[in-house]
């Protein structure tokens, strides 16, 4: 793919034009201001609803991707770096995944996180040797998320990651975005103009991160990570998250607290395998035994002990 056409790309993009709406915003006293702002970010759910079908054919290969032991990785820079390297970073605690998992690749790296990395963006040829860093494979999923489409750096990721059989999603909210042109998932999520123009950490980023949280979540909900709406495979890594826990054993099994903790540590501090010990009345290592064969998901698991109790009888 060639990124780096002489043409200005940005020229006819959405996310550069000019918002009607907020024009004479500097001379607005500062309720009217956020007013704008607010009735601007209204827009932003209905332009992901239209996205939908897309983003529910990348979940079905994200899944895939995970039950293969694949990874998950986004690639972006500038705002859409931070919110890839922020969905990443939270999905260890809340679905007790390694950090291998799901991986979020920034142009300019670490330090972009926290100061703009001059002409991070513009290298194409970086976004392919961040892929080649980590190990990047044919069994990865790439999501490049870039808000006007056009950062070579995540081109660049996305056409070596086609390039080597990989599949490949575009996040941009650009409908001409380059990103669409090798992706198989294209995610356009057209949010219009920006209140303050060009300003892409705004609309366009707030459409992103619902969707790199629905990325996560639907393909963790998928795996077996939630039981009803519980995040059973949390890691109580902290005391909130310990509490949280007993909480969350309590709400699925109708325990006492005292029961609920005793199983807590009784499990390991696994609040999943907790859960099954209590709801079927077995010990740490059958309702282990049980995950494994219901493939991580307890309803599958109770419905696999259900069958054989009633073999048994």
């Amino acid at each position: 793919m060639d990124v780096s056409r002489g043409d200005d790309p940005l020229e006819h993009a959405t996310t550069e034009s000019r918002n009607d709406r907020s024009m004479n915003i500097d001379a607005l006293p500062i309720g009217q201001i956020l007013s704008i702002i607010n009735e601007e970010d209204k827009t932003v759910p209905n332009a992901v609803e239209k996205a939908l079908p897309a983003i529910s054919a990348l979940v079905e290969d994200i899944v895939a991707a995970f039950r293969n032991s694949g990874r998950l990785v986004y690639v972006g820079a500038g705002t859409s770096g931070r919110l890839g390297v922020l969905d990443a970073s939270e999905c260890p605690p809340t679905f007790g995944v390694p950090s291998s998992m799901v991986v979020g690749l920034i142009a300019g790296g670490d330090v972009a996180l926290r100061r703009s990395v001059e002409g991070a963006e513009d290298d194409a040829a970086a976004g392919e040797e961040a892929l080649r860093e980590i190990g990047f494979s044919r069994n990865d999923v790439l999501v490049g998320i870039t808000a006007s489409g056009s950062a070579p750096y995540v081109l660049g990721a996305i056409s070596w990651a086609k390039g080597m059989g990989a599949r490949v999603g575009a996040i941009s909210c650009n409908r001409d975005s380059r990103t669409f042109e090798k992706a198989d998932h294209r995610i356009l999520l057209d949010v219009g103009p920006e209140v303050i123009t060009g300003s892409t950490r705004m609309k366009a980023g707030t459409a992103q991160k619902l969707v790199l949280n629905m990325l996560t979540t639907a393909s963790m909900i998928c795996l077996g990570k939630v039981y009803r709406n519980l995040m059973v495979d949390l890691a109580p890594v902290n005391r909130k998250l310990v509490e949280r826990s007993k909480r969350l054993i309590r709400q699925a099994t109708g325990c006492s607290r005292e029961e609920a903790e005793e199983a807590f540590m009784s499990s390991g501090r696994k609040p999943k395998i907790a859960i099954l010990m209590l709801l079927l009345g077995t010990g740490k290592a059958e309702a282990e035994d049980l995950v494994a064969s219901g493939g991580g998901r307890i309803s599958d698991a109770v419905r696999i002990h259900e069958s054989k109790s009633g073999q048994g009888r």
